[in-house]
Order: structure tokens, then sequence, then C-alpha cells
């Protein structure tokens, strides 16, 4: 695998970042809206950065709207256009349905790890941040996130202290 691997404090100063940034986009609203977000405004992250689609209907559903390319060593393949179903396993599906339902329910950030044993790599784990977007300045309808990859042995680290 050969995404973002770096020691974990590297990612948190890496979400620090990114939330810094999210933060400053909000304009005195309680959520920023998606046409504030510009590329420029998180270069260095962008590898592993991910817009995630909010799909209303029976229940709530996410599609990776847009997955940095750095995602496609985390995934094996491109994850862009796919819903969690057709990118995780079960639980694994679950888990981030649970995660980013609390990021839509909340209108609030989330932080965590979550191990890819799923995929086979139980030695290494994502270190993630997802960030709540609206498109309409209201209600979360995008969520805004950033993986970083880090696990035993890692010795490289795609990710720079700022």
């Amino acid at each position: 695998m050969s995404a973002q691997i770096g020691p974990p404090a590297a990612a948190i100063r890496a979400h620090e970042e990114l939330f810094a940034y999210w933060s400053s986009l909000k304009a005195g609203a309680p959520l920023p809206t998606r046409d504030r977000l510009h590329p420029e405004g998180m270069k260095r992250l962008l590898p592993t950065v991910s817009l995630i689609e909010v799909l209303q209907g029976d229940g709530l559903d996410y599609r990776v709207r847009l997955a940095g390319t750095g995602l496609y060593h985390v995934y094996g393949r491109e994850i862009t256009g796919l819903t969690l179903g057709q990118v995780y396993n079960t639980a694994a599906a679950d888990y981030w349905r649970h995660e980013l339902g609390q990021v839509v329910h909340s209108g609030r950030p989330a932080v965590g790890v979550h191990n890819l044993a799923w995929r086979g790599a139980s030695h290494l784990s994502t270190v993630w941040i997802r960030l709540p977007l609206s498109t309409r300045g209201q209600g979360v309808d995008l969520i805004l996130g950033y993986d970083a990859v880090v696990g035993l042995g890692a010795v490289a680290s795609g990710i720079r202290a700022a």
C-alpha cells in the first residue's frame, strides 16, 4: 500500500489543518456551504480527501462523490461514484453508516480510527475526520472527509508537518 502512511501525530496535525480550514468557511453560519469549499484551501491534503453525498430515501445512505487519488491505494480501486455498500463489506458499511449518520443528525464534525482488516490489512488503520457541509445552507447533505493511513512498521509519511 503506497497511500499516505505515517505516524498518528502527523495525521492529527492534518486533521487540525482541515478543521481550521472548514471552520473558516462558516462565515457565521452553523455549517459551511459547498460553494465556499475550494481545493486550493486544502491543497496539501487533497490526495486523501473525499466528498460524501448524503442520499435521502427509506433510510440514509451515502455515495462517494469525490475520492482523492491517494484513496485508490487504500481501497484498491476507484471509489468515486460508489455507495458504501459497493465499497465495503457489510460490517464496515454499517460502521460508516453509523458514523456518517452521527455527522448528519448532529451537524457536527466527527473523528475516529477504523482498522483496515476488512481490506486484508489488519496492521493498518485510517485515522479519519468527517466534516458536515450543506449545498443549500441548511441541513447536512455533503460530508468532507480526510483519511490518513497509519500502521505498524510505517516509516515513510506522505503527510508533512505544516
